[in-house]
């Protein structure tokens, strides 16, 4: 029975995860389905694992976590966000599959999981730091005036803004800004380059 009811919880753990707090956010939908995908492909093969004794059960449990995430981390870019919730997709198929003394302290770990992630990836935490690529139309290499430029582009206090390149024959430059701004303004989606006098 102890086990059924931990399956449950890891199938209660990575819906709230997936539906709870990754859609809702961030409304990418193929990674929905590939959170999913890989949460029950390891927690199908770390349960059966068990049956192989614990030591091994747990070695080739911690062996799969680490193929599988280099595998899908190396077919498509990820963003930082998504990379921590696949992990962390990841990580409650283990504990719902991996023999444990005690069901509660799995579970438990499954909360602290989803409780972190409910903090950290809130919008009213760090919702006003954000990290965008920006194409200015004229050539800056000054650090005092390319900060100037880019707080008045962006109407918001800029924390640092690295040079990615400077281009001689188009008279551009390319920087990487990290800025506070107000909740829910953005020019551009994150990563995007945006191009000076474009909005």
């Amino acid at each position: 029975m102890s086990e059924f009811a931990l399956l449950g919880a890891e199938l209660l753990a990575v819906t709230v995860l997936v539906f709870g707090l990754y859609f809702p956010r961030h409304r990418r939908r193929d990674l929905v389905v590939a959170y999913f995908a890989v949460n029950i492909g390891v927690l199908a093969v770390a349960d059966a694992l068990r049956t192989s004794g614990a030591g091994a059960g747990l070695g080739l449990g911690f062996a799969l976590f680490g193929v599988l995430s280099i595998i899908r981390l190396r077919s498509t870019e990820l963003d930082q966000h998504e990379v921590a919730y696949f992990f962390s997709a990841l990580a409650l198929g283990l504990l719902g599959g991996l023999e444990t003394t005690s069901i509660w302290r799995n579970i438990a770990l499954m909360g602290l999981i989803l409780v972190v992630l409910a903090i950290v990836d809130n919008r009213w935490v760090l919702g006003r730091y954000r990290q965008q690529i920006i194409v200015l139309d004229s050539i800056v290499t000054d650090e005092d005036e390319l900060i100037r430029r880019l707080e008045d582009l962006l109407g918001a206090k800029v924390y640092s803004g690295r040079l990615l390149r400077v281009d001689l024959i188009n008279d551009s430059t390319v920087v990487d800004v990290r800025y506070a701004g107000r909740p829910g303004r953005l020019i551009a989606p994150v990563g995007t380059p945006t191009y000076a006098g474009q909005r």
